[in-house]
């Protein structure tokens, strides 16, 4: 016998009714083994103050919800397994002090008080322990100072066998960002290319050396290196009281002056930065300029100087160099003084 409309409007209420019931079933199912629930939004990890956290040192994990969740778990996805997993009624998690063994990949989940049902999990949060091996090296080639259009390499070497290395940029927040990775050989350094030179692309760099098959366990970072860029704004001027050709031991002091208004000035000898710029004031005929003393001449201050001019609101952009200053100091070194008289006639 044929049923006529089976598959009429009888026949879609049967099957509405039907997709309730498995609905149900569904649910009562997931109450019993307290699995996760996809009708629940997916809550979000963060670390605080940074996913990167030296050896040590403790982070705090906070589980963020649109629901009002009233517990929360913590769950460690890879890398070693802590000893138990962490259920609060708080949505933090402190975790430290950090060892090679809180390294690793997690996740959270919420729930209501009758922990019947859960959320599914957030997406992942990578913890990395830093200082676990030494830092490496880190230089900017040809030079970190780079004028606008052109391209810096900067390498990352170890002489630990680490195989991998992270480049980071320090934020505008103070925090630093991954720029790039790379894997090398042991040994080999990493080079990491930068440009062309853009106002994006100067700040403070530092990297980090892992091993591919301990990815969560990091170096401390490098020293940090500045990159620098240049040409943005006209040259300085640069001159040496008493002129550029001094005897040793009478003291040396050079001049960079400029007409726009630079409150740094920045002096290098044969391309290598001197140490911390010096504010500039106004000189005699009215330019602004700082001084740079340089102490009692002796051989080792002779070579070729420049000068640049920046703003203490942009340490990274600085001006044209100057024209070049030849330096050069000669006749012998003063006589010793008695302290070293004494020390050679005993």
């Amino acid at each position: 016998m044929r049923v006529q409309g089976a598959w009429g409007p009888s026949g879609q209420a049967i099957s509405e009714v039907l997709f309730l019931l498995g609905f149900s079933v569904s649910l009562r199912i997931w109450a019993a083994v307290g699995e996760s629930s996809p009708s629940l939004i997916s809550p979000s990890l963060s670390a605080w103050p940074s996913p990167l956290v030296p050896l040590g040192q403790r982070v705090t994990l906070q589980c963020h919800s649109s629901s009002p969740f009233t517990v929360f778990r913590l769950f460690k996805r890879d890398g070693t397994s802590l000893p138990k997993l962490r259920e609060h009624q708080l949505n933090t998690f402190t975790l430290g002090p950090v060892t090679g063994e809180h390294a690793g990949s997690y996740t959270c989940s919420g729930a209501y008080t009758s922990r019947s049902v859960w959320s599914t999990h957030s997406d992942p949060l990578q913890i990395v322990v830093t200082g676990v091996f030494t830092k490496p090296d880190i230089s900017a080639h040809p030079g970190p100072i780079v004028r606008a259009g052109e391209n810096v390499t900067i390498r990352c070497h170890s002489p630990l066998l680490l195989d991998k290395f992270m480049l980071h940029k320090k934020g505008s927040n103070g925090h630093f960002q991954r720029r790039g990775e790379t894997f090398t050989g042991r040994r080999a350094p990493a080079d990491f290319s930068v440009g062309p030179m853009t106002l994006a692309s100067v700040g403070t760099y530092r990297c980090y050396g892992s091993l591919s098959r301990s990815p969560y366990e990091w170096s401390a970072p490098s020293d940090p290196v500045d990159i620098v860029i240049t040409g943005l704004s006209k040259k300085p001027s640069l001159s040496a009281q008493g002129g550029p050709v001094v005897r040793s031991g009478e003291n040396v002091t050079l001049l960079c002056s400029s007409e726009r208004a630079f409150d740094q000035f920045h002096l290098l000898r044969d391309g290598e930065n001197l140490g911390r710029p010096l504010a500039g004031g106004r000189g005699p005929g009215g330019a602004l300029q700082a001084e740079f003393p340089l102490g009692p001449g002796t051989p080792a201050h002779s070579g070729a100087y420049r000068c640049y001019g920046s703003f203490t609101h942009s340490p990274y952009t600085w001006s044209d160099p100057s024209d070049p200053l030849l330096l050069s100091v000669t006749g012998e070194d003063p006589p010793p003084g008695p302290a070293f008289m004494f020390l050679f006639s005993r």
